[in-house]
Formats: structure tokens, C-alpha cells, sequence
């Protein structure tokens, strides 16, 4: 463990220590959500994350509260971040001063590659909202906007190819921010180092979507995620995500089944993250995919710990 190289550790969204703590306004349209709110929310969050000592986070895909719903004009997003400049600006120099790498990833319905120009078409709107909203924090090139390339339907080749369109449909501001991942069953690492040739955009690597869909030709995981980070800039630290799998026994219908392999566990194994940090080649920031969220990465912070002091 002392040949690891400096790593930081982060979760997603909601946070379970503390009692719980909400991260945005999420409250229906009806009772009159606004980003405003999720702002308060989030100064609470980012002194909970600086007691704990995380600093990378994930913000909420709905922070803007119904941001890009088409029929909720009074709520779009371009108007709520208007209206909550100056907040922003506070909490966002709140973000750099306490050393919080942000970022966000909207979610399963924000489909680039998608034939329906429509859902394309809002995926762009959903990515076009949080990089404003990144913009509007005051954070830097690190603060990224993560997404998948989508579904296969029927035709990889023509997805990849609707994604890369899609992409250059973005503003300059979005594109700066995107980044592209790999999934764990449609497109594999090779994929997403396609997109980064074809447009510039980064890759996150995935630790648990390359051991279940490895690239061919590339399934060792020091080359594969050497490859990723190749895609970063020179000073700007690279994001990866690593998480393990589900391995209990589920229920279904009152009988056992096997577990679904592709799902999160609730904790994160440390030999998973060790495997990932002894991988890499320089620096990173780790998001931690776990359903235990702030706990996970609690909880493998003291293990690594207590493998630290055995191996002293």
C-alpha cells in the first residue's frame, strides 16, 4: 500500500450520515420547488462533507428542480440559475474553498445516442443545464457532467455515430464539460476511447463496468485504465468510478434467487479499490458507486486503514 499514488475518494447524491441529509428540492412542481432551496440544502451538505473529509461529490440531477420540463416554462433552468446568481457564486466559493470537486450525471433517460430526436434532443437539454450550473458555481475543468453513450437499438455503429452528432450539437461550455463512460453491458471501454478519438471528449473509467463488459483486446485493467486517463488533459486530475458487486441472495416471489451481478452493493470491497488504485499511473479521484453512499466511502477509508496497519 505505499506505492499508492494520491487518490481522493467521493460519493453520489444523497447523504445517510448525520442522520440524513437532503441535497435538493425535491418537492413536486405543484408546491413551487426552486433551485434556491437546494442551494440551502447543499451549504449544509458541503460542511457535513468537510467534517467528514470527503471532497468529491456528486451533485443531484435535479438540483434545478423540473429545470428542463417542457411544460413547465416558469421553472426552466436558465431562469432558475438566473435568478440564483449570487448564491451560487457564494456557494461555489464555498465548494473551492474547501477543496470539493463537483460534478453531476443526469440520469438514465438522457440518452445522446437515442433515434428519437426528441430524447436526443432533451439529453442535450439536461447536459446543456448542468454545465451552466457548473459554470455558474465558478468550478473549473474538473467539474464535469458525466453520460453514458446510451442504447444499442439494433445498430451500434449508427449509435456511436447519433452520440458523436449529438455532441457537436452541444454549446462550446457543454462539450468542455461532458465526459463519456462505458457501461457494463452495451458499449465497453473501447467504445468510449472511440468517442474521445472521433470529438476530444474524456473517459471515465469504470472499474466494475470494465470487469463486466471488458474491451477486447484491452481487458487488463492496468492497460484499460491507462487508456482512460490518457484521455485527460495535463493538469486536470481524472475521475474514475469503481464499485462491487451485489452478491447476496434476492427474493423475488417469496424464493431465492442469484444475485444480479451488474447491480451496486451496498458497501464497497476494499480489494476492489486497492486493485484500482495499485492500476493506476498518477493521481485520481475515486467515486465511490455504493448504495451506502457517504458510509461506503467511510467504511473503506477504516479498512484500508486497518490493511495499512497489518501491513506495517
Amino acid at each position: 500500500m505505499d506505492r499508492l499514488l494520491s487518490y481522493r475518494l467521493g460519493f453520489a447524491v444523497k447523504v445517510l450520515g448525520n442522520g440524513g441529509m437532503k441535497s435538493n428540492d425535491g418537492r413536486r412542481w405543484q408546491s413551487g420547488p426552486h433551485l434556491s432551496r437546494s442551494l440551502e440544502l447543499l451549504d449544509a451538505v458541503f460542511d457535513y462533507l468537510d467534517d467528514v473529509d470527503i471532497r468529491v461529490y456528486r451533485l443531484s440531477s435535479s438540483t434545478v428542480p423540473y429545470g428542463t420540463h417542457p411544460d413547465l416554462p416558469q421553472l426552466d433552468y436558465r431562469r432558475q440559475i438566473g435568478e440564483c446568481k449570487e448564491p451560487l457564486a457564494r456557494l461555489g466559493e464555498k465548494a473551492s474553498r474547501l477543496g470539493l470537486r463537483l460534478s453531476t450525471h443526469p440520469g438514465q433517460y438522457s440518452v445522446l445516442s437515442s433515434p428519437d430526436p426528441e430524447i436526443a434532443r432533451k439529453a442535450r437539454l439536461d447536459i446543456e443545464q448542468d454545465a451552466l450550473l457548473l459554470d455558474a458555481l465558478g468550478t473549473g475543468p474538473e467539474a464535469v457532467v458525466v453520460i453514458h453513450v446510451g442504447g444499442v437499438y439494433g445498430d451500434a455503429r449508427a449509435s456511436l455515430d447519433r452520440w458523436v452528432r449529438s455532441f457537436e450539437a452541444l454549446s462550446e461550455s457543454a462539450r468542455s464539460r461532458l465526459v463519456v463512460e462505458h457501461d457494463e453491458r452495451c458499449f465497453d471501454l473501447a467504445d468510449a476511447l472511440e468517442l474521445h478519438e472521433r470529438t476530444g471528449v474524456r473517459v471515465v473509467f469504470d472499474l466494475h463496468h470494465h470487469r463486466c463488459n471488458p474491451a477486447r483486446g484491452r481487458e487488463d485493467v492496468r492497460a484499460a485504465l491507462t487508456a482512460a486517463l490518457d484521455t485527460w488533459p495535463a493538469g486536470v486530475r481524472p475521475k474514475v468510478h469503481v464499485s462491487s458487486p451485489r452478491t447476496e441472495f434476492r427474493s423475488v416471489g417469496g424464493r431465492q434467487q442469484p444475485p444480479l451481478l451488474d447491480q451496486h452493493a451496498d458497501f464497497l470491497s476494499p480489494w476492489d479499490l486497492l486493485t484500482l488504485l495499485d492500476a493506476a499511473d498518477r493521481p485520481l479521484d475515486v467515486m465511490v458507486e455504493a448504495k451506502a453512499k457517504d458510509l461506503a466511502v467511510l467504511s473503506v477509508r477504516r479498512a484500508l486503514d486497518r490493511l495499512a496497519g497489518k501491513a506495517a
